[in-house]
């Protein structure tokens, strides 16, 4: 079996996979795989995230196969995301070469706000008094200017065991070149030191150019590095003999010992889980360009899947860039427990602040006394108290009806018409977003689809499609544990990189070749200590490139040969991206490869009644609806049958709203294909 579980800021998911031989086609035809999935979802326990994990294990009946180690866990974990979020890491030193101990305070000239003048300074990464030096100095050829000064080691030495930090980073000049001396500053430290620090190279962990983004890189994963090895070896300890396995900010999987080692590459753990699901959604049903947008209790993510997922080594994560890759995707504070208020001018305001898991929103009767968006999805009668989370789960209408009663009265208005406010202001939130990624980057949102999930997302998912002036629109099956259901449908993955900055015309083909070969080398006995095979790997080269003297660059397929240099990808996408192209020289500035398991995804099995119709079981009243709303069970509707809205659509673990004037059609795969004909 494999338990895949998705930590969230509200909720944690759990998909269990069991899998089972369906019949063959033909005689001698190899059966087809086929997958049974079991549900679940727990309020998350922020302190100890491991604490929610075991509860869930628990209740589905789960301990003691986990205990026989019949079972493989894939997690997507929030803790090196919430601890560089809040700033919450260790104690950390940073050492880099004599002379540039403000490497990381310095930073970049960009600025948050252009016309800002009074701009407030960030708050440093690193103390000062924690940046310490080291004679050395690798030229940007990677040759020896100047070798370690053994007594400036010994003084290093001294100081570090003065300080006793948890964590050291060690960033040098142009490292990715020449490693050599990162590596000797690191084994001379574990020799000499009086305690054992996490260390961390960034010749390790990202051999590309720019020394700022490199140190960043390596201070976050050296900060975040105990707290994410301790988190997983207790994890991994409670969990034992069973397997643990770690999504990656990438949307592949790496094992928990790796994982502890390479902190930063965790940061979008989590979402990237959901859009390795939505991937897949997208090979199995047809849907090969889809709008995403991943709606939990604390934020909502949203991306384009253009035939497969984009990554980006431009990410952000607080005030600091994210150089390592991770999931293309944009991030807002806007879930099911944004807290709404009115500001002094009198606006309302919902979000960035949640009420998370604890207290949670004030209809979970857990003690939250501020109204959020879903206290306002309940007033309106889109949420059905008896019916949350199966029936496991009844919430408090008359809570929700007061904390918002004092929104409405600032904003002169009844407790419904609040709501409906706080409703639309979120939805607005979250167009913005979808902008942000479809539309800025120069897609028209109309050649895309629209695909919700996360527990809130088909609340929402109709106004959404109609602010971006979209007709399509699909609710995937799973929805509400989509991201869960990524971890075990994603593959071991490593994604390595190193920087070759070299004009196309002038580039040694041979040279080139020789470093595509030792990454791939190095990724594959990466892969290899995991069990995995050469044979079962897909592996796809890419490379940054950029016109002669620009600074941003654009990531594309590598082709090969001499294609390289008569190839006009380059320019197409730059034209695609910023609407012009230029007739300078096109400059290679990174080589990437992706070495990816090659899995045999299963078909997933629909779990549907006996009997199925597409009658309601029962009718609601919904503030501004004329009319009754009907309430269908999602696993009794029938494949292939239309249901036009305005509906309530009710599942375990997350509910759709089709509003006035939408089609639904529940498609072979079990999926929810929404439609709106053109006004």
């Amino acid at each position: 079996m494999i338990l895949g579980v998705d930590t969230g800021g509200t909720f944690t998911d759990f998909v269990l996979l069991s899998s089972a031989r369906g019949d063959a086609s033909s005689p001698g035809e190899a059966s087809q795989p086929r997958a049974r999935l079991t549900t679940h979802k727990v309020l998350s326990t922020p302190e100890a995230p491991e604490l929610a994990i075991l509860q869930g294990i628990t209740e589905m009946g789960l301990a003691d196969d986990i205990s026989a180690g019949h079972v493989k866990i894939i997690h997507g974990s929030t803790v090196a995301t919430n601890a560089a979020l809040e700033g919450k890491g260790v104690k950390t030193a940073f050492i880099t070469n004599a002379g540039f101990r403000d490497l990381l305070t310095i930073g970049r000239q960009t600025r948050p706000f252009l016309y800002q003048l009074d701009t407030p300074p960030l708050k440093l990464p690193v103390p000062r008094e924690l940046c310490l030096e080291v004679k050395g100095r690798i030229d940007s050829k990677g040759q020896v200017l100047e070798a370690l000064d053994e007594n400036s080691l010994a003084n290093l030495v001294s100081t570090l065991n003065t300080l006793a930090p948890e964590a050291i980073a060690v960033s040098l000049l142009f490292s990715f070149l020449a490693p050599e001396q990162e590596q000797q500053i690191a084994e001379h430290l574990n020799t000499h030191l009086e305690f054992s620090p996490f260390i961390t190279l960034s010749s390790d962990v990202l051999p590309e150019y720019r020394e700022y983004e490199r140190s960043i890189a390596t201070w976050l994963n050296a900060s975040l590095g105990p707290l994410v090895s301790n988190y997983l070896l207790k994890l991994k300890t409670a969990t034992a003999p069973s397997g643990l396995s770690i999504m990656q900010s990438s949307g592949g999987t790496i094992d928990a010992d790796l994982a502890a080692r390479k902190s930063v590459n965790l940061l979008l753990s989590g979402p990237a889980g959901g859009l390795a699901a939505a991937s897949y959604l997208a090979q199995t049903s047809g849907q090969k360009k889809l709008m995403t947008f991943d709606m939990g209790g604390t934020s909502t993510d949203v991306a384009l899947i253009d035939g497969k997922v984009s990554l980006t080594t431009e990410g952000q994560i607080g005030d600091y860039p994210v150089a390592v890759p991770m999931v293309d995707m944009h991030t807002i504070g806007a879930g099911g427990g944004s807290i709404a208020s009115v500001d002094a001018g009198g606006l309302l305001q919902v979000g960035p602040r949640s009420a998370g898991a604890s207290p949670g929103p004030a209809c979970y009767g857990l003690g939250g006394a501020e109204p959020t968006v879903t206290d306002a999805n309940l007033v309106l009668g889109r949420l059905q108290p008896e019916d949350f989370l199966g029936g496991t789960m009844t919430l408090d209408t008359q809570a929700s009806r007061k904390v918002l009663t004092p929104i409405a009265a600032s904003l002169g208005l009844g407790i419904e018409e609040a709501a409906l406010g706080i409703i639309q202001v979120a939805n607005e939130h979250m167009v913005r977003a979808l902008r942000v990624i479809s539309v800025a980057r120069g897609y028209d949102p109309l050649d895309f689809r629209l695909c919700c999930f996360g527990g809130a997302g088909g609340l929402h998912i109709c106004a959404l499609a109609e602010a971006m002036g979209m007709t399509d629109a699909m609710v995937p099956i799973h929805a509400g544990v989509l991201s869960a259901m990524g971890m075990i449908l994603a593959p071991a993955e490593r994604q390595l990189s190193r920087t070759n900055q070299v004009l196309l015309k002038n580039m040694d083909i041979q040279e080139t070749e020789s470093i595509f070969a030792n990454l791939e080398a190095e990724g594959m006995k990466q892969l290899t200590e995991e069990g995995v095979f050469r044979e079962e790997v897909v592996i796809e080269r890419r490379a940054d490139l950029r016109y002669a003297g620009q600074s941003a660059s654009l990531s594309l397929p590598w082709p090969t040969g001499s294609e390289v240099e008569n190839s006009n990808a380059f320019h197409e996408a730059h034209y695609k991206r910023y609407g012009h192209r230029l007739a300078s020289d096109v400059e290679l500035v990174n080589l990437r490869i992706s070495i990816s398991e090659q899995r045999n995804t299963p078909v997933i099995e629909q779990y549907k009644k006996e009997s199925q119709t597409n009658s309601p079981n029962s009718e609601k009243i919904l503030f501004g609806i004329p009319d009754k709303v009907p309430v269908i069970e999602r696993q009794a509707l029938i494949e292939g049958g239309e249901i036009n809205g305005p509906a309530l659509i009710t599942e375990t673990n997350a509910t759709t709203w089709l509003a006035p004037g939408w089609r639904v059609v529940n498609d072979a795969s079990g999926n929810l294909l929404l439609h709106k004909d053109p006004a």
